[in-house]
């Protein structure tokens, strides 16, 4: 099982962090130990002072593909659920500097967080669902896969150029705008539509 993750798939969200837009999707892989699953705590580690949030729909796969095509590719995806990938941005934004990867910012433990999925059958349209964050209470993201600089069906296609997809991976798409600071306290609850399917309180 892989966690695939797309950087800088909203342009609003490249523009709060003043970063330049992809000409091809930007792609960092987590371990399985990044997987902190749905209503879990995440207990803020001490080598961070600056973890953000980072609310972003994520697709599970359902078959083994490689170098697949456009017209094929939607049929790989079986559900759509809700993830966090919490990002260490003091330790990215040093790992950046120094021109070495984010692995150790994006990939330390707990770091995508799960929660619940809906099958595939339930969408329309790919290019129109709703997501976001309350922190708190309050929201702090809202997105729209119509912002998405690159498509479900094209980050599959893309990345299984480089890896074979197989059942149980996860891809996780993208962030909109909005990310910020978490602190011990918080408690993050995330939105499909109108139905939250993901909770996270911090410790």
């Amino acid at each position: 099982m892989k966690i695939i993750c797309v950087g800088r798939n909203y342009a609003a969200h490249a523009a709060e962090l003043n970063n330049d837009l992809p000409t091809e999707p930007l792609i960092f892989l987590k371990p399985d130990t990044a997987i902190l699953r749905n209503g879990k705590p995440f207990y803020h580690p001490d080598f961070s002072d600056n973890i953000h949030h980072e609310i972003e729909l994520v697709l599970k796969i359902g078959r083994n593909g490689r170098h697949i095509q456009p017209e094929f590719a939607a049929s790989y995806i079986t559900h759509i659920g809700l993830g966090i990938d919490f990002t260490a941005r003091d330790l990215q934004d040093k790992l950046k500097k120094a021109g070495q990867p984010w692995e150790l910012a994006k990939g330390f433990d707990h770091s995508a967080v799960l929660g619940d999925f809906v099958e595939v059958d339930h969408f329309k349209d790919f290019r129109n669902i709703n997501f976001g964050l309350k922190k708190n209470g309050e929201w702090v993201q809202r997105g729209n896969t119509r912002d998405l600089i690159f498509s479900f069906e094209s980050v599959i296609c893309y990345v299984s150029k480089f890896f074979t997809l197989k059942v149980g991976d996860y891809i996780f798409t993208g962030t909109p705008e909005g990310v910020s600071k978490i602190a011990q306290g918080d408690l993050l609850e995330g939105f499909l539509e109108e139905q939250s399917l993901l909770t996270c309180a911090v410790k």
